[in-house]
């Protein structure tokens, strides 16, 4: 199937990212000598201006690293935590088990120093300089896209809910219309004093002493005085005090092997070990054999991104407070007796129980909610971008958390990060609410390597569409061969028999979606396997948007692919 655009190849430096401008915006420090991890968060912190509907300043923005000079890989959690105020089970008692919108589902905003943090140990230059793109994006405006305008049209009840979002959302009383532009002058000058007091002490101190002066500025000065105050007025948890205590963390990686290559995702507190977990699965069949996008194909995949979804539900949380058997789902006895769990004939009419990956005994579900018989499910938010330097180093991160749940913090500009609506009110489920504890993340991105060298750092928007996305394009690369855009391009499905990360984890047993592109008679044959066939469009952006960079390092040429479904591209030289 011809791709509608086409693979983009350098031999210096790529980048993907999922706005255009922040391409650009990386691309522009690559050129002027920055490297992978300067230019990846230039472009991450442009796209918390670029794709506010679904990422920003003051969220989440999870990264895996390669630095090439000594062949390490880095994993930044980027994810913030539940106030101190916060009790395990104060959402039953305040609000019946629901995690609202607004303030309460406030944690800790993590993005801003894990930017910084990326900065600080790996790269060379300073935070006023690698955002200046995005400074000048939020004060002098950018031009409205027609995806964004859709979704603040779509969601205007929920801007309307505060009147700061509404100021910034709807700034002549409606949502901005594609084409015209769109200003944020209160998230322009929370960055622009960031870089401001990074600027006054780096010149007597260093640039490691202006970084540290930059992080003091967000999590310590006005700005968090000022976030946290009106989170308090709102009735809010979030103090003053856990921002001052706050640091992202280093993490590490969980792996898998796949015909010579070793992929890399983030740990248990995200949804990051799905991936390998499911690949390990699939690895057992001859998938070539069965042909891309047959029913056989589909059907195997879905049914083990269900086994493994299963395995999220009821063992995946924050590995600082609950015990997680990661070293166990991960192990190839274990994917071999999951795999032994898939018939070829018949779907698992609802979410495979999960496994004891020590027993391989059968688990009781947990806290699983309802049906939603007839509710389509929910879009996610996110963005994604990745990049490879002249050197090999390599940057790969998904960054996130959408306005239209939280309000935006006036005076301030961003949201303080509502990924609290990741997180379970039943205290019994592995992702409930503690203090201190982070909530289970869906952003995940991902990375490859082969000899021991960043071979395809990738990822993708969608919320639980992510994995699954992921998944789908690095089989189209290294099982059918198709080049990154292609492999990109090609027709997506996705499973939603399992319960959602988002409150109110709504939960579709048997449900799965198909790109039309993808034959009726295929869906069909699905069909018949027990599967509840639903149709997407030709491409939409529900189905993901996946960038990625695959690196030939045979010839010394890098090559970029990026989602259509989304306003993503690539740059190259």
């Amino acid at each position: 199937m011809a791709s509608s655009r086409m693979t983009i190849m350098g031999s210096r430096h790529v980048i993907s990212a999922g706005h255009y401008l922040a391409a650009h915006a990386g691309f522009q420090v690559l050129e002027a000598g920055g490297n992978a991890i300067d230019a990846g968060v230039a472009a991450g912190i442009a796209i918390g201006v670029l794709q506010t509907d679904k990422v920003n300043f003051g969220g989440v923005a999870p990264q895996i690293i390669y630095t090439a000079k000594n062949r390490k890989v880095h994993c930044i959690d980027g994810l913030g935590v539940w106030p101190g105020a916060v009790t395990p089970d104060y959402f039953v008692n305040e609000h019946g088990g629901k995690i609202p919108p607004g303030v309460e589902r406030c944690v800790v905003p993590a993005a801003p120093d894990a930017w910084i943090t990326a900065l600080e140990n790996f790269g060379t230059m300073g935070f006023g300089e690698v955002a200046a793109a995005a400074i000048r994006f939020a004060r002098d405006g950018f031009p409205m896209y027609p995806l964004m305008s859709k979704f603040i049209t779509e969601n205007r009840h929920a801007y309307e809910r505060w009147p700061s979002s509404r100021k910034v959302f709807l700034p002549k009383g409606r949502p901005p219309q594609a084409g015209e532009i769109f200003v944020q002058p209160d998230l322009g000058r929370t960055m622009q004093y960031m870089a401001d007091e990074e600027r006054k002490t780096a010149r007597r101190k260093g640039r490691k002493s202006g970084l540290e002066a930059a992080r003091a500025a967000f999590y310590r000065g006005d700005i968090a005085r000022t976030v946290t105050k009106f989170i308090e007025k709102e009735g809010g948890l979030m103090r003053y005090e856990d921002f001052a205590g706050f640091r992202v963390n280093f993490e590490p990686t969980v792996r898998a092997r796949f015909d010579g290559i070793e992929l890399h995702a983030c740990g248990p507190w995200s949804q990051g070990p799905v991936l390998p977990m499911a690949l390990n699965i699939v690895k057992g069949f001859d998938l070539k054999a069965m042909g891309h996008n047959s029913p056989e194909y589909i059907h195997v995949m879905t049914e083990a991104l269900k086994l493994a979804f299963a395995d999220r539900h009821h063992h995946f949380g924050d590995p600082k407070f609950i015990k997680v058997p990661i070293r166990g789902l991960m192990s190839g006895k274990y994917a071999e007796h999951r795999r032994s769990l898939i018939s070829v004939e018949k779907a698992w009419p609802e979410m495979p129980p999960a496994g004891d990956p020590n027993t391989f005994e059968q688990l009781r579900h947990r806290c699983v909610p309802a049906p939603q018989p007839r509710d389509a499910p929910g879009p996610g938010d996110t963005s994604y971008l990745c990049v490879i330097d002249r050197d090999g180093n390599a940057f790969s991160c998904t960054p996130s958390d959408g306005s239209d749940k939280t309000p935006i913090i006036p005076g301030v500009g961003i949201v303080c990060s509502g990924r609290g609506t990741q997180s379970w009110s039943d205290p019994e489920h592995p992702c409930s609410v503690a203090p201190g504890k982070r909530p289970r993340l869906t952003p995940n991105p991902a990375m490859a390597f082969k000899n021991g060298r960043a071979y395809m750092p990738f990822g993708t928007p969608g919320g639980d569409v992510q994995t699954q996305a992921m998944l789908q394009v690095f089989l189209n690369i290294n099982v059918f061969g198709m080049a990154p855009q292609d492999a990109i391009e090609a027709p997506r499905f996705s499973t939603y028999s399992y319960p959602g990360s988002f409150e109110p984890h709504p939960y579709y047993p048997g449900r799965l979606y198909l790109e039309s592109r993808i034959d009726k008679s295929t869906g069909n044959a699905l069909a018949q396997r027990g599967h509840q066939v639903y149709w997407w469009d030709e491409m939409t952006w529900l189905a993901g948007a996946v960038c990625t960079i695959v690196a030939d390092h045979r010839n010394g040429v890098l090559h970029g692919g990026a989602d259509p479904r989304r306003p993503a591209y690539v740059l190259g030289w």
